[in-house]
C-alpha cells in the first residue's frame, strides 16, 4: 500500500478507486469495524447513501492519526465536506496490557507483521479489559454538513476505512494511539525480555483421583445467566451489491432470524427448572425442520421455497405449518404419518374410546388405520404414535388440523371448534 508519512503518528492514504459490486470488508476485523458503524447509526438510509458514496469514489485521501480519521467527501453535485470520525485512544495502562499479551505469544507478533489480526489476541485483550476493536457508539462522527449522527459522508468514510483495515490492521492500532514502527520496536523488545526470563518447570498436573477426592470442598457453581428477553435481530444483508444468481438473500435473512429464535428457545429450555431431568428430544428431520422454518417465516416466498425443497405444494405446506403450530413435530406427524397401530396399541386405543363416553352418548366412529372418523359430521380423531389424540375436521375436501392433542379421545373431540 502506498502511504506517505507526515509524522510518525499520522498517515495519509491516497483515495481508493471506486468499487462497484464488491464488499467493503473481507477480514473478520474489517467486518467488526462495519458492525460498529451499522449497529450505532440511527438512520439506515444515511448508511445506504454512504455506501453509494464510497462505491462511487466520493471519498478523497484519508488521513489516519491517533484518535481520528479525516477525509473530504463529495456529494454527487461536487460539494465537498470536511468529515471526521473520532475513536477513543488507549491509555498507557491499556497499551501495556495489550503489548504484554502480544509479546507473550510469538505467533501474535508474526501474524501482526503479516498484516493479520489473530482473533485470539482480540479475545485475550477483551478479557484483559482492552477492547481492540470498536463497538457500538465507539465511532464518533463529525461533519460540516451539520448532521449530529452518522451522515452519508461519515458513513462513506467508515466504509472506505474498512477497505484500508483489510489491507493493513496497523491502521486500527494507529487510531488507538501508536504508530507501526514504535509498536514493532516495543514488541521485539518485550519478546526478547520474555525469552530471557527463567522458566518454571512444567506443571505435571494433578491426578484425577486426587481431584475427585476433594470435589466436596469446591465452591458451588455460579448462578445461571439471566434469560434474554427476545432473540436478537440479525444484521441486514442489504449491501447494494448484486447477489449471486444462486443466492436467495431473503432466505438467508430468514434463516438467520430463525437461528436466533431457536437459540433463544433452547436457552429458555436449558434454564428452565428440571431441564436436566428431561429426556432428550429426537433431532428433527430435514422435512420437519423445513416446516419449523416455514412456521417462523413471514415471507410467503420463503415458505414457497421451503415447500418446493421438501416436495410439498403450497397448500400442503400451509397445512403442515398449521399442524406444527398445534403440536410441533408430533402434530406434523399426526397430519402426514398414516400409520397402522399394532395389536397392543389398537387394544389400548379401543379401551380409551370405550371409556370416553357412556354407551348412550358414544359417537359412531369408523376406523381406518390410526384414524377414527365420526359418521356424518366431518370430524375425525387421529392417534399419534406418542399415544395422544389429535382432532381434525373436513373442509373443502381436505382434513384440517383443528387443535392441540389431548390424552383421551373424548377431550380431543370435544375441543374441536369445528364440532
Amino acid at each position: 500500500m502506498n502511504t506517505r508519512d507526515r509524522d510518525p503518528y499520522e498517515k495519509t492514504f491516497p483515495a481508493l478507486p471506486s468499487a462497484p459490486g464488491r464488499g467493503f470488508a473481507r477480514t473478520w476485523w474489517g467486518h467488526a469495524w462495519l458492525r460498529a458503524l451499522e449497529d450505532s447509526a440511527l438512520d439506515g438510509t444515511q448508511l445506504g447513501q454512504g455506501r453509494k458514496y464510497a462505491r462511487s469514489g466520493a471519498v478523497g485521501a484519508v488521513s489516519v492519526r491517533p484518535g481520528g480519521l479525516t477525509a473530504v467527501v463529495r456529494d454527487p453535485d461536487g460539494t465537498a465536506h470536511r468529515t471526521d470520525v473520532l475513536v477513543q485512544e488507549f491509555t498507557e495502562a491499556q497499551w501495556d496490557r495489550l503489548l504484554g499479551l502480544a509479546a507473550a505469544e510469538a505467533g501474535y507478533i508474526a501474524a501482526l507483521l503479516d498484516r493479520e489480526v489473530p482473533p485470539e489476541l482480540a479475545e485475550d485483550a477483551t478479557a484483559a479489559g482492552v477492547e481492540l476493536l470498536p463497538g457500538i457508539g465507539d465511532l464518533d462522527p463529525r461533519c460540516d454538513c451539520g448532521e449530529w449522527d452518522h451522515c452519508p459522508h461519515t458513513s462513506a468514510l467508515c466504509y472506505q476505512v474498512a477497505r484500508l483495515l483489510d489491507q493493513d490492521p496497523f491502521v486500527l492500532l494507529l487510531l488507538r494511539g501508536r504508530g507501526e514502527r514504535e509498536l514493532v520496536d516495543e514488541l521485539e523488545e518485550r519478546s526478547t525480555a520474555e525469552a530471557e526470563l527463567p522458566r518454571e518447570p512444567a506443571d505435571e498436573g494433578v491426578p484425577a483421583a486426587e481431584v475427585f477426592a476433594t470435589a466436596a470442598d469446591r465452591p458451588a457453581l455460579p448462578p445461571l445467566p439471566a434469560l434474554v428477553p427476545a432473540p436478537g435481530q440479525p444484521p441486514s444483508l442489504d449491501t447494494e451489491t448484486e447477489a449471486e444468481p444462486h443466492l436467495d438473500v431473503d432466505a438467508v435473512e430468514s434463516l438467520a432470524q430463525a437461528a436466533a429464535t431457536e437459540a433463544c428457545r433452547r436457552l429458555a429450555e436449558a434454564l428452565a427448572p428440571g431441564h436436566a431431568d428431561r429426556a432428550p428430544t429426537a433431532p428433527l428431520t430435514v422435512s420437519q425442520d423445513a416446516v419449523r422454518l416455514a412456521a417462523e417465516a413471514g415471507d410467503f416466498r420463503v415458505r414457497s421455497r421451503l415447500a418446493a425443497a421438501t416436495g410439498r405444494s403450497r397448500a400442503d405446506m400451509e397445512l403442515a405449518v398449521r399442524a406444527w403450530g398445534f403440536g410441533a413435530a408430533p402434530g406434523l406427524a399426526a397430519l402426514e404419518d398414516d400409520w397402522t397401530p399394532d395389536r397392543t396399541t389398537l387394544a389400548r386405543a379401543r379401551a380409551a374410546l370405550a371409556s370416553a363416553w357412556a354407551d348412550a352418548e358414544a359417537p359412531v366412529l369408523r376406523r381406518v388405520r390410526a384414524r377414527w372418523t365420526q359418521a356424518g359430521t366431518g370430524r375425525q380423531l387421529r392417534l399419534g404414535r406418542e399415544g395422544r389424540w389429535w382432532p381434525y375436521h373436513r373442509e373443502a375436501g381436505r382434513w384440517i388440523p383443528s387443535g392441540p392433542s389431548a390424552p383421551d379421545p373424548g377431550s380431543a373431540l370435544e375441543a374441536d371448534p369445528a364440532g
